[in-house]
């Protein structure tokens, strides 16, 4: 926000308390004056945000400036509705205490536009899941319904708010919205009867019969023509430019359905409220009315599912109990009429709160820290002020009273934790009004209650005259009657004049205790009962209670609400009726200025120090001003600041060092370390090119090592779930491991089945001599006998295969031993090399199991063949020629067999050998 105060001539403060001026209401709007020009439309006031309507689109609601909010101290940006939004949800997160943001301001100040862009802050910047994402829908589509149902067009609004709606919104402990809760207070229903010229009814009646397809229209039966309802021609404004009632429509169903709504019970009701409107009477010579419109009660009876011949009669009688005997009462036209119109504002009033009660069916969630948002009527001053006036007024005296206290007791709390005395504010306390029209027994709204439960002639002008005789005396109070010669010239005899904390407002008696009475005919209260119990719950009336007396309950209920909440506020004002953007109205604007209690909020933020930083943020900030803090300061914040503001001279009235922050008492003090911290930038040669360009290295330095370390830890946090994983699988393995094979031990089975074969395969038996074999686990015992049966085979093979010259050598050293000395024939087989056999074999392709076996002999005529006989001599002769390497070598003679007695000797001598090899294969 410092940085901004350069401009300050040009662009004004980004806070009034920053206005040296401060009590100047001419500088206060002035500085609205600069800002506004520059389409700078936010302003703080302290905490509090001044926003002023620009009637234009600005793009300053991107998804990029909602990030740039996001997180941030609430002074380090330019004042947004975005800052006054997430100051509220980290303020929830960490402190752990229920927000509330109450907005407030005349009718086209934008108001709703301010509720509906904090709604839409949380629904893009809140933690979301596919729970959360459709309570988000819902809280988002909520707006659009409430709007066609209570929202109208008037002389100063396109899409003015007639009700005022406080909503919370409720997070889980993740910080994602997950429910909501609306409550309503005082809805316009007068004007479902009546508009003044150039304003329309709500918006809902227009949007269903511009809309509505033309079946649904026929069902309902509805004219695609507004003209042709009482209830929507009074203000002869059918048609707005601004407003698009066919694709509202389509808007509204859409919402509808994903709320949960079905079509059929609400616009039945919709439908049966413009059916009354255009119920008509005629009068009998007695004086006594009927209905001229016999289509009317017809549709009116099946929309509402009530016996048509009841209702005619309660519209045209009214039950009268006397001495404990009903009696039925004919109705004149004008009775009638008001009878008719009462049960239309009934009908639509008890449907808009079944509305409200069906949002909140579908948002309900318990035990979540909440934030709430208020959007109700600022105080209003019309040329001829009625009940509704009042009411509104009351409630804006109530909420002045709450933001002073609670303004008054932040501000005693900082002072308090700083350890800075705490200096008393002198400021109007409107205690004193809020007394006058709540007090018990002898304040207006009882004076009013009685006089209209009190039996007799009470009239508007009785109500007036008890007032004179109860209040007349209060500083605050004045009628025609109590006023001066000057005064009585500009007040007329039906009114009566409170002086509010924002001003002087004259009040009109006319029609203040009907209005409170809230007339329903008992009659009418009681049609569905007479005859259709099963029907619809929106047509059961049971309407008790004066709504003065309900409204002040509901209010001192709301304030309980806000007072248990952290308060976050802000103020709307609209700079022109014309609704022109760039067009600023003074006289308009100084009038809101002063109904919306800004210069007494200015004045009381200001009673002490106009500025007030943490001491790290002050000294980052200025410490190129002072040598001793530049370029870092080593020791202790509270020192480095006292250094820095002795060398730029500061007075000691100027400012006071608390434990955590410094206060600067006046503007013009920061404004000059503000000029000279711009000097010295010039002079420490900072361009903006080189700061861009190191702030750009920094954040990309910044994003890289957080990229990285955030690579390091998910793969740090993969190998700590891998490994905590294995481990519960090892160990409920381990459990079960005397369990059949099951997905329980399959993990622990493998890894002792994988663990077994690396342990065997490092520790094989290097000979065919080596018996040594590692103990199997219980599930291998088998597995592992067939593989040492494979190893020794194995083993052999490679021994028979792998016989080289040096083994053949060895042959001729044994053969010597034997027979040197003792064979006549050893001589001649020295010089010759042993082959690896001279074996062949015969067999028949009979039948027989004869063979002969064959040693090749030098000498043909010497004959060593041996002729056998054998049952399996396939298996025999198959084996044999395996350990003698000769497959190859089995001559198998048709029908014949050649016997050699040669062999019989060669067999005599290696039978031995022989042997060996099958024992050991």
């Amino acid at each position: 926000m410092e940085s901004a105060l350069t401009a300050r001539d040009r662009v004004g403060v980004q806070d009034f308390v920053l206005l040296e001026n401060y009590t100047s209401e001419v500088a206060f709007i002035e500085n609205l004056r600069k800002r506004f020009k520059e389409n700078l439309i936010y302003t703080y006031i302290g905490s509090v945000l001044v926003s002023m309507n620009p009637y234009k689109d600005l793009e300053i609601y991107t998804k990029q400036h909602m990030e740039r909010y996001r997180g941030v101290n609430f002074y380090e940006v330019s004042p947004h509705i975005y800052a006054v939004a997430d100051n509220a949800y980290r303020s929830m997160r960490t402190e752990r205490r229920d927000q509330c943001i109450l907005i407030s301001g005349e009718s086209g100040a934008g108001k709703t536009e301010a509720s509906k862009k904090v709604l839409q802050y949380y629904a893009i910047t809140c933690p979301a899941s596919e729970h959360v994402q459709t309570v988000k829908d819902r809280l988002l589509q909520s707006n659009p319904v409430l709007e066609a149902f209570g929202n109208a067009k008037t002389l100063r609004n396109d899409n003015s708010s007639r009700f005022g709606k406080y909503m919370d919104i409720q997070f889980d402990f993740k910080g994602a919205p997950v429910g909501g809760h609306i409550i309503n207070y005082l809805l316009e229903k007068s004007r479902v009867v009546h508009q003044s010229h150039g304003e329309r009814n709500f918006h809902i009646f227009y949007q269903l019969i511009e809309g509505g397809e033309e079946d649904l229209l026929r069902r309902l039966g509805l004219e695609k023509n507004p003209q042709q309802y009482q209830y929507l021609v009074k203000g002869n404004c059918p048609k707005v430019s601004s407003i698009n009632d066919r694709n509202d429509w389509k808007i509204v169903r859409k919402a509808l359905s994903i709320i949960g709504f079905t079509d059929d019970e609400l616009l039945n009701i919709i439908a049966s409220v413009l059916h009354l409107g255009n119920v008509q009477y005629g009068g009998e010579d007695s004086g006594s009315a009927y209905i001229t419109t016999e289509t009317q009660i017809k549709y009116l009876a099946r929309l509402l599912g009530v016996d048509g011949t009841v209702l005619k009669e309660a519209l045209t009688h009214k039950k009268i109990i006397a001495k404990g005997e009903e009696l039925m009462s004919p109705l004149n036209q004008e009775q009638a009429a008001s009878a008719r119109d009462a049960l239309s504002k009934a009908i639509y009033g008890r449907t808009f709160t079944w509305l409200v009660n069906k949002i909140n069916d579908s948002l309900a969630f318990k035990n979540a820290s909440v934030i709430g948002l208020l959007d109700i009527y600022g105080f209003e001053v019309f040329q001829n002020n009625s009940f509704e006036q009042f009411c509104i007024n009351y409630c804006n005296e109530k909420l002045q009273q709450l933001f002073i206290e609670l303004t008054l007791k932040s501000e005693q709390e900082e002072y308090e934790a700083e350890g800075i005395t705490w200096e008393p504010v002198q400021y109007f306390n409107n205690k004193i009004i809020c007394d006058l029209v709540e007090e018990k027994f002898k304040g207006i709204i009882s004076i009013l209650d009685e006089e209209c439960l009190r039996p007799g002639d009470a009239s508007d002008i009785t109500f007036l005259e008890k007032l004179e005789d109860t209040v007349g005396g209060h500083a605050h109070f004045l009628t025609h009657k109590l006023a001066d010669g000057k005064t009585r010239k500009v007040m007329g005899r039906e009114e009566f004049r409170l002086i509010h904390y924002a001003g002087e407002v004259n009040y009109n008696v006319n029609g203040f205790l009907d209005k409170n009475n809230d007339l329903l005919f008992r009659n009418l209260k009681e049609v569905r009962e007479q005859k259709k119990q099963k029907k619809t719950k929106i047509c059961k009336y049971n309407i008790s209670g004066l709504k003065s007396t309900q409204f002040k309950n509901s209010l001192a209920k709301l304030m309980e609400i806000l007072m248990s909440k952290e308060p976050s506020y802000v103020r709307c004002i609209k700079p022109n009726d014309a609704k022109q953007a760039g067009r600023f109205d003074e006289v308009l604007i100084r009038h809101q200025v002063k109904y919306l209690g800004l210069m007494e909020n200015l004045r009381v933020r200001r009673a002490g120090f106009a500025y007030r930083r943490r001491y790290e943020t002050f000294l980052q900030r200025y410490k190129s001003l002072c040598p001793d803090t530049w370029p870092n300061w080593d020791g202790r914040l509270v020192d480095g600041v006292s250094t820095l503001v002795k060398h730029l001279g500061y007075k000691p009235e100027e400012y006071k060092l608390g434990r955590t922050k410094i206060f600067i008492r006046f503007p013009k003090t920061l404004f000059a370390t503000e000029d000279a911290l711009e000097v010295r930038k010039h002079s420490l040669g900072m361009s903006y090119s080189q700061k861009t360009k190191y702030r750009k290295m920094r954040q990309s330095a910044i994003k890289i090592q957080a990229w990285w370390r955030g690579i390091l830890a998910c793969r740090k946090a993969k190998r700590r779930r891998e490994a905590a994983n294995t481990i519960r699988r090892f160990i409920k393995g381990f459990i079960y491991r005397h369990q059949p094979r099951c997905p329980e031990n399959e993990y622990f089975l493998d890894y002792v089945r994988y663990s077994f074969l690396m342990k065997l395969h490092r520790s094989l038996p290097k000979t065919v001599l080596d018996k040594s074999w590692p103990t199997p686990p219980p599930a291998l015992v088998e597995a592992s006998e067939q593989l040492r049966k494979l190893c020794m085979q194995n083993m052999v093979w490679k021994y028979c295969k792998n016989i080289n010259p040096e083994w053949k050598h060895q042959q001729k050293m044994v053969a010597s031993e034997i027979f040197k000395d003792k064979k006549d024939n050893y001589p001649q087989s020295v010089p010759k090399l042993f082959v690896d056999t001279r074996l062949r074999i015969s067999v028949s392709s009979l039948s027989d199991g004869m063979f002969v076996l064959h040693v090749t002999c030098e000498d043909n005529k010497q004959k060593g063949d041996v002729v056998l006989q054998c049952e399996h001599v396939i298996e025999t002769l198959t084996k044999v020629a395996i350990c003698a390497d000769k497959m190859n070598s089995i001559n198998i003679n048709q029908g014949r067999s050649v016997v050699d007695t040669k062999l019989l000797f060669f067999l005599s001598l290696n039978q031995n050998f022989v042997y060996e090899i099958s024992i050991l294969y």
